[in-house]
C-alpha cells in the first residue's frame, strides 16, 4: 500500500508556542468548496490572486477532509475536535437557529444534542489563556453555542475590538460560495465564460450545467476579493507576517454529487496554512487531515494541551503528534427531510463506503437542492433516460452495499472495485476498520433520531443546570459547580460579555455567574453579595 510520506513533514510540524507571546490565528472559511475548482490545485479556469498569494506564502494540503459532506455536522467537528457521530450532531440540522420549526414534515424539532461530558467549544480554552476570540458571522454548530466560546460572534465581529496587544483567534465565514448562491448569483453577471469551464465526468455537458459551474467560478472570484480585503487589513496593521492563517472549505462543492455525498467531491476540502515568517512557503503536504484535528492543533499552536476527550490530533505546535493518520473517516445521515445512513473512510489510495440503505438513491430529492437549475436539469434528463452511464450511476438503485475505489486512478469514484477478486483482502480489511471505528467512537447513527431525542430529553425539554455557588476567601471570590462537565462563566453587573472562570476573582463585588454546557439549559444566574 502507498503511504503518504512528505519529505518535509519534520519541518512542517515546526511551530512551537513556547514564546512569551502566543500567536494570532485567523480562519478564513469558504462555504461549499472543493479543491477541484481552485488554481492552487490545478484548475486554471480563472485566477484568484489573493488566495493564490496566500497559498504561495504557506503550505498547501492535498488530503484535507471534512467528516461530513454538509455544513452543520462538519462545523460541530471543527468547534469541538470530535466526530459528529460521537456527539449526536451527525444529522443536518439538529439545532436550527434560522427558524422556529426544524423539520416538521418528519417530526424533528430543533434541539441541541446532549454531548458527552467534557466536550466544549474549543475557543473557551483560548479565552481562558487570554485570547480574544471572534466569529464573523456564521455559527451553525448543530447545537446552541455556549456563552464561554466567543468574545464576539456577529456580522461585525473582528480582532480589532480586542485589548491592545491581546492575542486573538478570529474566524471569518464567507457565504458567497454557498450552494444557495448558485441560483441567487445566477441572476447576476457572470465573471467567467460558461464555454470555458471544465465539465467534471459526473455531469452532462448541457447549458444548465455550464452556467451553474460558471456561477460557482464567478462566486470564487467574489470570494477572492472579500478575502483580499481582510488580508489587506492584516497587512495594514502589521499583523500578517507573524500570524497563522488557515484557509479552508467547510466541505465539498455546492453541486449535486458534491455536497451531501461521501465521494471525494463531497468530503475533500482545500486547505492551506500560512505560518509566521511564511515558514515552508510554497510547499505541499499529502498527509491525511480531518476537521477533528483542527481544534487540538489550534490549542497546541497556542501552547495549550488539548483535552484528552478530543478525538483529533494536534498536527502543529507544542503538543503535536508525530505520527500521521492512516485513515480519515466520514459519515452522512439525515439531510433536511431525507434520511440515508452511509459511512466512508480513506486509506492510502483507497476509499471505502458502506451503504446501510441500498434501496435509497444517492440522488435523494432534498427540497433545498431541488432549487438548483443544474439539479432540475439532471432530474429531467434522468426521467427521460438521457443521462450517460457515469452520470446516471448517482441516481441508480439499488446501491451496492459496499463501494471500493482506487482514488489514484479513479478520482471521481466511478469504477466500484468491491467485487474485484484481487482486492478482496483490501475490502475485508477496510470493512473491519470501519466496523471497529463505529464501535470505538460510539457512532450514534444506528439509533433513530427520534430515539436519541427521547433519550436526551425524556421530559420533552433540555435538562437545566443548577446554579454555581460562591465561596469567599479573603478578598477573592471562588466559584464552584458540582458538575465537572460545565463551564462557569462570569461578568460584572454592568458588562455584556461573559468571561470564562479559571481562578478565584480578586475584584469580587457584584459578580454574576452561571454554568453552561452543550445541550443543557444554562443555569439560573448567581449574584455575589
Amino acid at each position: 500500500m502507498k503511504f503518504f510520506i512528505s519529505l518535509f513533514l519534520s519541518s512542517l510540524l515546526f511551530v512551537s508556542c513556547t514564546n512569551s507571546k502566543p500567536p494570532n490565528i485567523i480562519w478564513l472559511v469558504a462555504e461549499d468548496q472543493s479543491p477541484d475548482f481552485l488554481p492552487m490545485y490545478g484548475d486554471k479556469t480563472m485566477k484568484l490572486p489573493n488566495l493564490e498569494a496566500l497559498a504561495s506564502d504557506g503550505i498547501t494540503f492535498t488530503n484535507a477532509y471534512s467528516p461530513a459532506p454538509v455544513c452543520a455536522p462538519a462545523r460541530s467537528a471543527l468547534i469541538t475536535g470530535m466526530y459528529p457521530t460521537s456527539l449526536g450532531t451527525h444529522n443536518m440540522r439538529t439545532f436550527n437557529a434560522y427558524k422556529n420549526e426544524n423539520e416538521p414534515t418528519i417530526g424533528i424539532p430543533s434541539y441541541s444534542p446532549v454531548v458527552p461530558e467534557g466536550v466544549k467549544m474549543f475557543p473557551e480554552y483560548l479565552r481562558a489563556k487570554g485570547y480574544y476570540t471572534s466569529n464573523n458571522a456564521k455559527e451553525d454548530y448543530n447545537f446552541k453555542k455556549t456563552a464561554g466560546a466567543w468574545d464576539e460572534s456577529s456580522p461585525k465581529a473582528n480582532w480589532k475590538n480586542r485589548k491592545e496587544d491581546q492575542p486573538f483567534f478570529a474566524v471569518f465565514n464567507f457565504g458567497i460560495t454557498h450552494e444557495s448562491q448558485i441560483w441567487e448569483q445566477g441572476k447576476n453577471t457572470l465573471l467567467v465564460d460558461p464555454e470555458k469551464v471544465k465539465i467534471p465526468p459526473v455531469f452532462p455537458d448541457t447549458p444548465e450545467v455550464r452556467k451553474d459551474l460558471a456561477v460557482n467560478y464567478s462566486n470564487l472570484v467574489r470570494l477572492d476579493q472579500q478575502i483580499g480585503a481582510i488580508i489587506q487589513e492584516l497587512k495594514n496593521e502589521g499583523l500578517y507576517e507573524n500570524s497563522i492563517i488557515f484557509f479552508y472549505g467547510d466541505h465539498g462543492g455546492p453541486f449535486p454529487r458534491y455536497k451531501r455525498a461521501l465521494y471525494e467531491t463531497g468530503l475533500k476540502v482545500p486547505l492551506f496554512i500560512k505560518f509566521p515568517g511564511n515558514k515552508d512557503a510554497g510547499t505541499k503536504n499529502d498527509a491525511f487531515i480531518s476537521f477533528i484535528d483542527y481544534a487540538p492543533s489550534i490549542l497546541s499552536l497556542a501552547g495549550i494541551s488539548p483535552p484528552k476527550i478530543m478525538q483529533g490530533k494536534a498536527l502543529f505546535g507544542t503538543y503535536k503528534i508525530e505520527q500521521d493518520s492512516k485513515f480519515v473517516f466520514a459519515a452522512s445521515d439525515r439531510f433536511d427531510e431525507k434520511v440515508d445512513r452511509l459511512r466512508a473512510l480513506r486509506y492510502s489510495n483507497f476509499k471505502y463506503i458502506k451503504n446501510f440503505n441500498s434501496e435509497i438513491s444517492n440522488a435523494m430529492p432534498v427540497s433545498y437542492r431541488e432549487q438548483m437549475p443544474m439539479m432540475q436539469n439532471l432530474n429531467a434528463l434522468e426521467n427521460q433516460g438521457l443521462l450517460e452511464e457515469n452520470v446516471a450511476k448517482w441516481f441508480k438503485t439499488p446501491k451496492p452495499r459496499e463501494e471500493l475505489y482506487d482514488i489514484d486512478i479513479d478520482p471521481y469514484e466511478l469504477n466500484n472495485l468491491a467485487e474485484v477478486t484481487s482486492l478482496r483482502d483490501t475490502l475485508i480489511y477496510l470493512r473491519g476498520v470501519m466496523d471497529k471505528w463505529i464501535i470505538e467512537t460510539g457512532d450514534l447513527g444506528a439509533i433513530s433520531e427520534k430515539q436519541l431525542i427521547k433519550k436526551w430529553f425524556p421530559e420533552n425539554k433540555a435538562p437545566e443546570l443548577k446554579s454555581p455557588k460562591f465561596n469567599r476567601i479573603g478578598n477573592t471570590l471562588e466559584v464552584k459547580h458540582a458538575d465537572p462537565g460545565v463551564t462557569i462563566v462570569w461578568k460584572k453587573a454592568q458588562d455584556s460579555i461573559w468571561n470564562v472562570y479559571t481562578k478565584p476573582l480578586k475584584d469580587s463585588k457584584k459578580i454574576i455567574a452561571k454554568a453552561v454546557r452543550i445541550g443543557y439549559v444554562d443555569s439560573p444566574k448567581t449574584i455575589s453579595n
